[in-house]
C-alpha cells in the first residue's frame, strides 16, 4: 500500500501522528498541493475529492478520509489500541472523536479557510473556483467553537485523555481542533484552562513533533 501526503496539511498530519503512536511505517508520496498535484487525471481518477491524505491499498482500493484511514490501520494492527478495545470504550471514543471534528475543528477550518489569503481561491477543500470567503464564516467559525469549548472544559477538568484515561484518535483530532483555535488567536489558556492543560500534556509527545 502507499500513503499519498502532504507535510503541512493538518489532515495529513492527523494520520503521520496515528501512524507515530501505532509506530506504522508506510512507503508514502509527497504531493505538493498547493502547486495542484492532486489535479493530474490519474490522481483524479484515484481520489475525485482531491483532498490530502489518501491510502491505496495493494488491490487499488483507494481511502481518501483521515479517520477512515486510521480506522483501516487499526484493523490491520490492533494493539496499542487508538479506537477502544471494548463495545463502550470504541462508543465513548468514536463520540467525542465526532464531537471535536464537528463541533471544534470543522468550524475552524472554514473560519481559517475564509481568513488567510493563501486559501482565496480554494475556500473549500480539495477544489480550485472562485468563491468569495466570507468574513461571517471566521466569525460563526470562533463562535461555535466557544460553544463546543465551553462544553469541553468541564469534561476535560475530570479526565485525562479526551475519551477518558487512555490517549485515542480522539485526542489526535482534538489537538489539531485546539490548533486551528490558536491559529485564530482565540484565548485557550485563560478561558480553558482544562483544556489548555490537557493541550499541553499532548503536544509533548514525541508523535506530535511534526
Amino acid at each position: 500500500m502507499k500513503l499519498y501526503d502532504f507535510g503541512p496539511a493538518t489532515s495529513a498530519q492527523r494520520v503521520r501522528v496515528f501512524l507515530a503512536e501505532k509506530g506504522i511505517e508506510l512507503p508514502t508520496e509527497q504531493l505538493n498541493v498547493r502547486e495542484g498535484a492532486q489535479f493530474t487525471p490519474a490522481l483524479t481518477e484515484m481520489n475525485p475529492f482531491h483532498c490530502v491524505p489518501f491510502l491505496q491499498l495493494d488491490d487499488g482500493t483507494v481511502i481518501a478520509e483521515s479517520v477512515s484511514i486510521c480506522r483501516y490501520l487499526e484493523e490491520l494492527h490492533p494493539h496499542p489500541s487508538l479506537f477502544g478495545r471494548t463495545a463502550t470504550e470504541r462508543a465513548v471514543v468514536d463520540m467525542w472523536l465526532r464531537r471535536f471534528e464537528l463541533d471544534g475543528f470543522v468550524p475552524t477550518l472554514h473560519a481559517i479557510r475564509n481568513s488567510m489569503p493563501m486559501f482565496a481561491d480554494r475556500v473549500v477543500p480539495g477544489t480550485r473556483n472562485d468563491l468569495p470567503q466570507l468574513p461571517e464564516l471566521v466569525t460563526r467559525g470562533r463562535e461555535m467553537m466557544e460553544i463546543f469549548l465551553d462544553r469541553a472544559e468541564p469534561h476535560m477538568a475530570k479526565n485525562e485523555f479526551v475519551a477518558g484515561p487512555n490517549f485515542s484518535i480522539a485526542d489526535i483530532t482534538g489537538f489539531f481542533a485546539i490548533r486551528s483555535a490558536a491559529t485564530l488567536k482565540m484565548d485557550i489558556g485563560d478561558r480553558y484552562p482544562s483544556v489548555a492543560a490537557w493541550f499541553a500534556k499532548v503536544s509533548a509527545r514525541p508523535s506530535f513533533r511534526l
